[in-house]
């Protein structure tokens, strides 16, 4: 596919990357020390998500013998989890690492590398990606907003989310507000649900308050961190929405 056809179809069709500013001050590389402040959408912590971000700053750091000083800040540590975005692509900080399809509210295109409902599995997405030209099309659209984006893990195939009621047909879905950002969540309201995106750190309060009434999120090891199972009593498997979800770091 043309990368131009791909960016200005996505435009019409409307788990982590890490991303860096396209370009570091030039002071820090004339210092032979680059100051890195790296944002994220995940809390403080949080298993494979979080704890995966805080890992990768430390082996930038650890990996240059600290002439890449990275200082981590997880989601309202700096910024709100989804201000993440505009911290980076503003210069007001280097990278952030997040799910891009986060920004799909930005351009729809974002959406696509993050996962698309019924599609790539992690081997396939990380296949394209890295020598089927996703990454040239992913630099396209990252480049529009002065950033560059890399691989930084996958979820794999998540779960289908948590339900507050039993689900046992298409209808049960009407009307239902169900955390899911990303194309899942449109495919959740061509059904008849209302998707709402939030970070992480909010689904547990909004699903025990009734303001949301299902959530998607990983799978159970991520998930009982946040103790969804005490907020809703219905856990379905597997989920078409993302079935390998690669997390990115953007600068």
């Amino acid at each position: 596919m043309k990368r131009r056809k791909f960016i200005k179809g996505a435009a019409v069709a409307g788990g982590a990357t890490a991303v860096a500013a396209s370009t570091f001050p030039s002071p820090a590389f004339s210092q032979k020390r680059i100051e890195i402040t790296m944002v994220a959408t995940w809390g403080r912590d949080f298993p494979g998500l979080g704890t995966g971000a805080q890992r990768f700053a430390k082996s930038l750091s650890d990996m240059t013998d600290g002439r890449m000083n990275v200082k981590y800040y997880a989601a309202n540590e700096r910024v709100k989890a989804f201000d993440s975005f505009d911290e980076v692509a503003s210069g007001n900080a280097q990278m952030y690492h997040a799910a891009d399809y986060y920004w799909k509210g930005k351009h729809p295109g974002w959406a696509y590398f993050t996962a698309v409902p019924f599609g790539f599995v992690f081997s396939e997405i990380n296949s394209w990606i890295n020598y089927g030209g996703g990454q040239e099309l992913w630099d396209e659209l990252a480049g529009s907003f002065g950033l560059k984006c890399l691989s930084c893990g996958n979820t794999g195939v998540q779960m289908g989310g948590w339900f507050r009621k039993e689900i046992n047909s298409a209808d049960d879905l009407k009307g239902l507000k169900m955390r899911i950002p990303g194309l899942g969540g449109d495919v959740m309201a061509k059904l008849g649900a209302s998707p709402v995106s939030l970070p992480g750190g909010q689904i547990y309060e909004a699903l025990i308050s009734g303001a949301i009434d299902a959530t998607e999120w990983v799978g159970p090891w991520n998930d009982s961190f946040y103790k969804f199972y005490e907020a809703a009593k219905y856990y379905y498997y597997p989920g078409m929405h993302e079935p390998g979800t690669p997390c990115w770091h953007s600068a």
